[in-house]
């Protein structure tokens, strides 16, 4: 389906996405997908709720917005946002965020004593 790849390539995933003859069921979505979407079709680079990384500094962090000139991001699991002009980031690769979220899992787990 060509609107579901569409939607993939800029980070969106709607799983319940239908097509009924000329009628597109969006089906249910959280506010973050909606946010996503919204984000993609204002054309704005990168999306929110993607991941990203500041080549000054290689952080990995989400988009969380956009300001002005400036895209705001904040680290995996939480902290301070910093804001960055998009031509110094580019989008993280899977593998990059993956295991950024494995640290993070594996800090939270020494931290509880789990």
């Amino acid at each position: 389906m060509v609107l579901k790849k569409a939607l993939r390539g800029v980070g969106v995933v709607l799983p319940g996405l239908r097509v009924d003859g000329a009628l597109v069921d969006l089906g249910s979505c959280n506010a973050r997908v909606a946010e996503r979407l919204a984000s993609a079709l204002r054309g704005e680079w990168p999306v929110v709720g993607g991941y990203v990384v500041d080549e000054r500094d290689d952080r990995l962090g989400e988009v969380m917005g956009h300001v002005g000139r400036s895209v705001q991001v904040r680290p995996l699991g939480g902290g301070r946002e910093w804001d960055c002009p998009p031509e110094v980031l580019r989008p993280a690769r899977r593998e990059e965020v993956l295991r950024a979220q494995v640290r993070l899992v594996n800090r939270v787990s020494r931290w509880s004593g789990g």
